[in-house]
């Protein structure tokens, strides 16, 4: 099936073929990458995204299921960044690069790009992202609270050819592990990212062989312009209108005052103009974002709220993005950005769900628990006598919405990717983890409360080690929507020689030194609560205090629900009373 085909010709079932196509050419991409990555941060947490672009703007053609949202955006950004530099191409030839200020993220989040041929003629690039657990810098694992400048959050890389025309350069491979810790640990992660882009070329070359070049070139336009139709038909149910929305980052890890972002949504006909430029100034810390992880979390919140428009290019062609100059969401050089992708960018979702919920309460919901939690241990271990860094991610509640609770220990906002196992963690590295627990009471209260964030507690065998965090809503849990309550905070506690130390700014320090015995305690946020909690039903709180979720004073005074008797039971006569009592008390005087 080799003739010139037109979208008016492509008919409807080959369509579909080729879309799935290209969809399974990037799942096999991602299967292989983990499976044959050695960090358990790609290989368990799936912390890494594979995907197809265009050959002349880097546009989006098809991305893997399993790669994380936040790459969305910054992978066709990160791949136009290559293509804007690249000479002298041939197969084979592999760029790496990890500069955030390139269409990145942070430093430890390392892209390969692969310029693909079929028959002789470049037809698109194939690229993979994968979270390295290091890329050296001032802390074991990247993640510096304290950073003021980039170059102290690792080594940072312009797109350069690691393999030319399939060969592996030995000089750039030796100047990247010789500026990174466990060096001898990243070759294999090395050679996964490679052949992970290999099995793409392989598995995109059969495809085209199949329906040929031309048709494929085809669909691949008619799918753009029928996901940008689709995205359009959904926002156009959006009352016409200006939204607004807010959100806090605890800090910026150097200076202890919160981080605002304020944003303005305008919806005309099938269009949303995006406006964050009244948001705080740039940071001295690590907390500034990079323009394309930016506008990616606006693209990740808008397939939350729409997750039935297929991702390419074309979805995103709709909302529009006015660059944020003068504000910490624009970063340039050399301004530290260790926790834009993993943190800020959460920040940035959350201001989109809290500005657009009052215009489409039935299909948006509470904020979610909104952080990563990025926790990375870097210690040497003297029974094997090796150096090592374990890289933990946990997971935290989601906010309610109105067709239910949130869900708990659910992964983050910007991605799929989830805690690497604790039997994992604890064969890898002298730890052993002495809790693993919901975080009961931190569900936002409300008609439908949120979800429950964890408690873990990790103990150091043996050894020593430095322990770093950047994580978020320690200060202020995830919001509640329509009168619900907030969610529960985040909580980092270390108990060393017996003391017990709280990080200053409550949810990001680094380089705390521990030694055997000494104990690292995090209990992540709950989800935001959904609507009044004066109206749940009495029965769903019993249920939640049965099941240990929240006490009967948390019952009492979050719900209204008065709870008595051995077993427990709703006092109903008094707990009308008590809700009839505080919806008077809430309701606005006269006067007011």
């Amino acid at each position: 099936m080799n003739d010139v085909a037109s979208a008016a010709t492509l008919d409807p079932v080959t369509l579909a073929v080729i879309e799935n196509g290209l969809q399974q050419v990037c799942n096999e991409m991602d299967l292989a990458f983990v499976r044959a990555a050695f960090s358990p941060v790609i290989s368990e947490a799936l912390d890494r995204s594979d995907g197809i672009y265009h050959r002349a703007t880097g546009e989006l053609i098809a991305q893997g299921e399993l790669g994380l949202p936040v790459f969305v955006g910054t992978m066709q950004f990160g791949a136009k960044a290559v293509i804007d530099r690249a000479k002298d191409l041939a197969p084979g030839d592999v760029y790496i690069v990890n500069d955030p200020y390139l269409g990145g993220t942070h430093l430890m989040d390392v892209r390969f790009v692969k310029p693909f041929f079929y028959r002789g003629e470049l037809f698109c690039w194939l690229s993979n992202t994968g979270h390295w657990p290091d890329t050296g810098g001032m802390v074991p694992g990247g993640f510096s609270a304290n950073a003021t400048e980039v170059e102290q959050e690792g080594l940072r890389l312009p797109p350069v050819k690691l393999f030319k025309a399939g060969r592996m350069d030995e000089e750039i491979l030796s100047i990247v592990l010789s500026n990174i810790r466990i060096a001898d640990q990243r070759i294999g992660d090395i050679k996964a990212q490679a052949a992970a882009l290999a099995i793409g070329e392989k598995r995109l070359t059969a495809l085209i062989d199949r329906y040929g070049r031309d048709t494929v070139e085809t669909a691949i336009g008619e799918l753009k312009a029928r996901a940008a139709r689709l995205m359009r038909a959904r926002i156009a149910t959006i009352p016409d209108g200006e939204y607004y929305g807010e959100s806090y980052v605890d800090s910026d890890g150097v200076v202890d005052e919160p981080l605002v972002i304020r944003l303005t949504v305008r919806k005309e006909d099938t269009e949303l103009h995006f406006d964050l430029s009244r948001s705080s100034p740039p940071c001295r810390g690590p907390m500034n974002s990079v323009i394309a992880t930016t506008r990616s979390s606006i693209y990740l919140a808008m397939k939350h709220i729409f997750p039935e428009v297929p991702i390419n290019a074309g979805t995103f062609d709709p909302l529009h993005i006015a660059d944020p100059d003068g504000t910490f969401l624009y970063a340039r050089y050399p301004r530290p950005v260790s926790g834009c992708a993993a943190e800020v960018s959460q920040r940035i979702a959350e201001a989109v769900f809290n500005a657009l919920v009052p215009a489409m309460p039935d299909r948006l919901f509470a904020a979610p628990a909104g952080t990563s939690g990025n926790l990375a241990l870097g210690g040497h271990d003297p029974a094997r006598n090796r150096n090592y860094i374990m890289y933990v991610i946990s997971g935290g509640g989601y906010g309610g919405n109105a067709a239910g609770d949130g869900l708990s220990n659910g992964c983050s906002t910007i991605g799929i990717s989830k805690t690497t196992p604790i039997e994992v963690m604890e064969q890898y590295y002298p730890v052993l983890f002495e809790e693993y627990s919901l975080h009961e009471g931190s569900g936002g209260a409300g008609r439908r409360r949120g979800g429950f964030g964890i408690n873990y507690r990790i103990r150091l065998r043996r050894g020593s080690a430095r322990a770093s965090m950047v994580m978020d809503h320690g200060r202020t849990g995830p919001r509640g929507a329509l009168g619900g309550e907030d969610g529960g905070t985040n909580k980092v506690r270390i108990t060393r020689a017996g003391r017990d130390y709280t990080p200053p700014h409550l949810s990001k320090d680094q380089n705390i030194e521990i030694g055997p015995g000494d104990v690292v305690a995090v209990s992540t946020p709950g989800g935001g609560g959904y609507g009044d909690p004066l109206e749940r039903e009495p029965a769903l709180v019993l249920a939640d205090v049965g099941r240990g979720y929240y006490t009967v004073d948390h019952a009492r005074a979050k719900f209204g629900v008065v709870l008595t008797g051995t077993p427990l039971g709703v006092d109903e006569a008094a707990t009308a009373a008590l809700r009839k009592a505080r919806a008077t008390a809430s309701e606005p005087t006269a006067a007011q």
